[in-house]
């Protein structure tokens, strides 16, 4: 395993529990599953390039493992394929965006690039997404306006959702992983990217851990009595996840609580958990025109003047260096695309057999 592969939390892999995938195939057959499901040609090529994408920087958690449960909620009802995306109150600097239940992949997008659209003459520009089901990995939307020159923001909650998250304190769960997501334009090969949950760690890396049948670190999950455990299947018995920090939690309960103001009160769905458990993600988006502050080209080249200041400093005992935000997920992509995914078996036969389902196993060599 190289170095960069050593970084990503969890056990080292397991001889033999993996199938190594490229990812154009890897999209391909998402593609493909989710199209026999029901998704629209677009819908099912946003979902699954976004998933494969999640995969090829390290956020396996967000990556196809999510693929079988987006199909499972199509057939609920719970994700509404084609939906209709409108604008229902909107000014020259705001829209709010109702997505009828439609992919959060697609009708994120749509909001962000609505959002960068607006401050091309605005210069800020703000967006709120609520009614669409999960928005995969959030760093995809920032990303968007970090392309275009502006810096990019984005929160997301899960409406009124089941919670996973104990406030700081608690026991009970009253929180999302809540994610925060923020992109800046630079001359970086990499992008000066940051993206994390205000919980200890994504919920989806606890999924991740039970399929690859690891532990995982202390300070992650409490069990339902409350007390510390390493075993992630506890979270399927009532156990609750942890907000980030360790002994400094509040902070991360405090950014969580945040995150719960802005894309679930300021959006409307409310806070709490709804009975029918229908996914409603809330999102907060913002874009930032650099040009309205600085020229872009200076800015940006500062940017990396900055990043290459951090990296400057001498690594602390153990490091292997530092790395600026956004680096090792660049890392990662590059040797992904280069040698493939690792898709761990539990998920690949899960794949595998919803192609035999939908009877498409033969044609994506599946069968």
């Amino acid at each position: 395993m190289s170095s960069i592969e050593d970084l990503r939390l969890g056990k080292p892999d397991k001889e033999g529990s993996f199938s190594v995938v490229k990812p154009d195939r890897l999209t391909r057959i998402c593609a493909a599953l989710l199209k026999a499901a029901g998704a629209s040609e677009n819908e099912a090529q946003a979902v699954a390039t976004g998933c494969v994408n999640a995969n090829l920087v390290g956020h396996d958690s967000h990556g196809v493992i999510a693929i079988p449960s987006y199909i499972d909620s199509m057939n609920a009802g719970d994700i509404v394929p084609g939906a209709e995306w409108t604008i229902v109150r909107e000014s020259p600097t705001t829209a709010v965006i109702d997505g009828h239940w439609g992919f959060g992949f697609h009708v994120n997008a749509k909001a962000m690039a609505l959002a960068i659209e607006k401050a091309k003459t605005a210069n800020v520009a703000v967006c709120t997404v609520f009614r669409q089901s999960h928005v995969g990995r959030l760093a995809a939307y920032p990303l968007m306006a970090a392309s275009a020159g502006m810096i990019g923001l984005a929160a997301a909650d899960s409406g009124r959702l089941r919670k996973y998250v104990a406030p700081f304190g608690g026991r009970e769960a009253r929180l999302g992983t809540n994610p925060i997501s923020i992109a800046v334009p630079s001359d970086l090969k990499a992008p000066f990217l940051l993206d994390m949950a205000t919980s200890a760690v994504a919920a989806g890396k606890l999924q991740l851990a039970i399929a690859r049948g690891e532990e995982i670190p202390k300070g992650w999950l409490i069990d339902a009595q409350g007390c510390p455990t390493t075993d992630p299947r506890d979270y399927r018995k009532g156990g609750v996840l942890l907000p980030l920090g360790g002994s400094e939690g509040y902070k991360g309960s405090g950014l969580a609580a945040i995150v719960e103001l802005l894309c679930g009160l300021l959006t409307d769905p409310g806070f709490g958990v709804e009975p029918s458990g229908r996914e409603n993600f809330g999102c907060f988006i913002a874009v930032f025109n650099v040009a309205a502050f600085r020229p872009l080209d200076e800015f940006k080249k500062e940017v990396a003047d900055f990043a290459r200041h951090l990296k400057s400093a001498a690594p602390s005992e153990g490091s292997s260096g530092v790395f600026y935000p956004g680096e090792i997920g660049y890392l990662r992509e590059q040797e992904r695309r280069a040698n493939g995914i690792k898709v761990e078996n539990a998920t690949w036969e899960k794949l595998r057999s919803l192609a035999r389902y939908y009877g498409i196993a033969g044609e994506l060599d599946l069968a």
